[in-house]
């Protein structure tokens, strides 16, 4: 239900960037200087990024229950180059904050809070890009780091850094000259191991968090 309702507002909210890159967009593409996607561009852009675990979260060797990890909504910045019209790559750059819970029956644990950090590299392919609109799809590597971790009522939670894999689609809509608008969506497929330090022994957990990524913002094209 989490990732349904999350999903109508990444629906909703990239209908809004359109009608309103459709209101502001001029009769023709040359009253404001728009030029289309070329090889040898740089593409930065900025955007506000909801973070939305997909997660399972089940313990190891006996270790009953599960646990669930928040949302979180963070900025983001991504760089993209452009090796031919169509081809980029695009670095991404953003780190979110959770909270950890575990719950057994009727039980719920705090197992405190973690940040990620998962820079990822995506290989892109962009449709249409001599036109406003501008599709892509996109998919790569990343590798997140886990940090600042706290322990909520355990005496320590650790989470293994790893590499994981990652699609991503999305738009941008050129407004006028260098700038556009963007909405992206990105899967990351990211699994790490927890163990926990509960006082009386270390218990471990399998943790697939595999979060959606839901972005809207703003780019600057060189």
């Amino acid at each position: 239900m989490r990732l349904i309702n999350t999903l109508k507002a990444a629906g909703a909210a990239a209908i809004l960037v359109a009608a309103a890159a459709a209101s502001i967009a001029p009769a023709s593409a040359d009253d404001m200087g728009f030029k289309g996607k070329s090889a040898g561009d740089i593409l930065i852009r900025g955007r506000v990024v909801s973070v939305v675990p997909d997660e399972d979260v089940k313990g190891k060797n006996g270790f009953a229950g599960e646990g669930e990890v928040d949302n979180d909504v963070i900025p983001e910045v991504d760089f993209s180059y452009f090796v031919t019209d169509n081809i980029a790559l695009e670095l991404i750059a953003g780190t979110s904050k959770h909270d950890v819970k575990w719950k057994t029956g009727g039980t719920e644990l705090d197992l405190g809070s973690v940040r990620l950090l998962p820079p990822t590299l995506t290989l892109q392919y962009h449709f249409l890009t001599k036109e406003r609109f501008s599709p892509y799809v996109g998919a790569g590597i990343n590798y997140t780091f886990f940090y600042d971790s706290k322990s909520g009522a355990m005496r320590n939670v650790k989470y293994d850094d790893g590499f994981g894999y990652a699609f991503q689609a999305g738009f941008d809509y050129a407004i006028s000259g260098p700038w556009s608008l963007n909405v992206d969506v990105k899967k990351i497929f990211l699994n790490t191991d927890v163990t926990v330090d509960t006082g009386a022994g270390t218990v471990k957990a399998d943790a697939d968090l595999d979060p959606w990524l839901f972005g809207v913002g703003i780019g600057y094209r060189f």
